[in-house]
């Protein structure tokens, strides 16, 4: 009994997908590169015929009813990635089989320090319309030139013959699209077939997930199962096992690579792993907000503030790449008065009980460390300075903290980098707001600060979670990381262009929303984004968007922008 017809239970089911997977490397290394195209045009359309009941089902794993208003979040942040990723990756395979660079099309520019950056959206018109006013790019390392981003873009996408083995693909359990995504690219950028172990909270997506991946798992190069803690330990030991990539938590990271307790301290002081294949991670870390002061209306203050809490409470604050800390000016003017749209933010946002196991505990342990936190509908609020526990852990629930620094302008930004780097745990993803008059007025000095903050996705205007979704940018951890100091973790998933050795993503969008976008000289047409907590169409948008990933045209973009609007 072949184990993607039932669930993999035991020892030696597991053993036969492994083994399944072996063969299913093999094969794909011998498939021709347009042919590898297809298939993630397959893919494509198999994930489109399984969307609806892969975001209703997501949304009932998370205690939250379809019709639920934060349940749009589901459409997003599930069917449509995976579509998302599934078509970028057959476009760069196209452009392989055809003798081109995936970046063909794409503008290549220079970015601060010595960097070049590639413009990944918007990739044309439609994109253009879709995300008016909002740009991404994904910085190179320093001192890269063109020419060798250019003639290193498709990693092993487009070497047939290369056998890559077979991984195992430890999904998250917070995010519905993330494993999918992790073996897409662990397919395409390595040629390694993967074992897909989802996370329990998902246990119920296990038949949709298979349709969706059918094509894949035909070709034997992937292989989903579920199973406990124990499957997971089983197959992290296992021979057939090449190598590892899990999104989750530094502390489960470590007990794969070192052990636990004793076993742990003696492995780690002898430099010997009890993990004896390479492992790549995405691990989280605590996400700053740095607010640029300036002369705010009163619109803008209220706007921001439920943009910063959007993004605590995205996903019930369930996101690894979720901001934590805002990172106010102690010389703000309006600090006050952003603060208080802060705590109203809070307390008006749709009531949402948090899903995830073991949040009561997290909250609970925030609340004990800071005795004057503030209690808003559910939700904390605490004052911390460098130090506090909220600046070292991921608190991974709807707990949000402030912090403040001294300056104004230029000064201000260059402490808040300096606090965001020192100060919080990781590299995953950082915030910046900022007017634009004030950006401008900081010229060069606000495009220093950028490119000083090590962080894996910036997003300036934006939310981090926003170069998440986005299939062309790379997601992970700033570079550097090791098994010994794992930080946010080690290399980069989705990377939809194939680009070697990625730095960044550094996603921009406008600072108001339109109308007032436009009243104030920006040219954006783009309204309360999706994302926003307090999006009153957010479901009909993130249903209607995912429609449109399925079969992009004028036609479908249409409804996804009237629903956007009536956000």
């Amino acid at each position: 009994m072949s184990v993607t017809d039932t669930q993999a239970t035991t020892e030696r089911e597991l053993d036969q997908a492994v083994e399944e997977l072996k063969v299913g490397a093999e094969r794909w290394a011998q498939l021709p590169v347009a042919d590898r195209a297809a298939v993630f045009r397959q893919v494509h359309a198999s994930v489109a015929a399984v969307a609806d009941e892969w975001a209703v089902t997501a949304a009932r794993a998370k205690n939250a009813e379809p019709s639920a208003p934060y349940a749009g979040e589901e459409w997003m942040t599930g069917p449509y990635g995976a579509l998302e990723s599934a078509a970028t990756y057959a476009r760069s395979y196209a452009a392989l089989a055809a003798g081109r660079s995936p970046l063909d099309g794409l503008r290549v520019h220079a970015a601060p320090g010595d960097r070049v950056a590639v413009r990944v959206l918007p990739r044309n018109l439609q994109e253009w319309v879709l995300f008016n006013g909002f740009r991404a790019e994904v910085w190179m390392p320093p001192g890269v030139p063109e020419q060798q981003v250019r003639a290193e873009a498709g990693l092993g996408a487009g070497r047939v013959g290369e056998y890559g083995g077979v991984g195992l693909v430890l999904g998250a359990g917070n995010i519905s699209s993330i494993a999918p995504l992790d073996a897409f690219y662990e397919l395409v950028a390595h040629n390694r077939a993967s074992l897909v172990k989802l996370n329990p909270t998902f246990g119920t997506l296990l038949d949709v997930y298979r349709r969706a991946l059918a094509p894949l798992i035909e070709l034997g190069a992937v292989r989903i199962v579920t199973g406990d803690g124990a499957v997971g330990a089983y197959l992290t030991q296992h021979p057939g096992i090449d190598k590892v990539h899990i999104t989750g938590s530094a502390v489960t990271h470590d007990a794969i690579v070192w052990g636990t307790g004793e076993e742990a301290e003696r492995r780690r002081a002898a430099g010997d792993p009890r993990l004896r294949v390479p492992i790549t991670s995405e691990l989280g870390g605590v996400a700053p907000m740095i607010v640029v002061p300036g002369r705010w209306s009163a619109a803008d203050l209220r706007f921001q503030a439920e943009h910063l809490v959007s993004m605590r409470l995205h996903n019930a604050g369930h996101n690894c790449v979720a901001g934590q800390v805002v990172v106010l000016s102690a010389d703000w003017a309006q600090k006050d008065d952003f603060l208080a749209e802060v705590r109203a933010a809070l307390a008006r946002m749709p009531a949402r009980d948090p899903w995830y196991p073991g949040t009561a505990a997290k909250v609970a342990r925030a609340d004990d460390a800071h005795p004057d936190a503030e209690h808003l509908a559910g939700r904390l609020l605490v004052e911390v300075a460098p130090g506090d526990p909220a600046c070292a852990d991921e608190y991974f629930a709807p707990v949000l903290a402030w912090t403040q620094v001294p300056g104004e302008g230029a000064g201000f930004l260059r402490a808040a980098v300096d606090l965001a780097n020192d100060a919080l745990s990781g590299t995953l993803g950082a915030n910046v707001v900022v007017r634009p008059q004030d950006r401008r007025r900081m010229g060069a000095a606000f495009d220093r600060a950028i490119a000083d903050l090590r962080y894996g996705t910036v997003a300036i205007n934006a939310w981090t979670g926003v170069g998440f979704l986005l299939a062309g940018a790379s997601w992970g951890a700033f570079p550097g990381h090791t098994t010994a100091d794992v930080g946010s973790g080690i290399d980069v998933v989705h990377n939809g262009y194939l680009l070697s050795g990625p730095e960044r993503s550094v996603v921009t969008g406008p600072f108001r929303p339109f109308p007032r976008s436009v009243l104030h000289g920006e040219l954006s047409l783009f309204p309360k984004p999706p994302w926003f907590s307090g999006s009153r169409s957010v479901t009909a948008t993130g249903r209607q968007l995912t429609r449109y990933a399925a079969a992009p045209s004028w036609r479908r973009l249409v409804p996804v922008l009237l629903a956007a609007f009536r956000a």
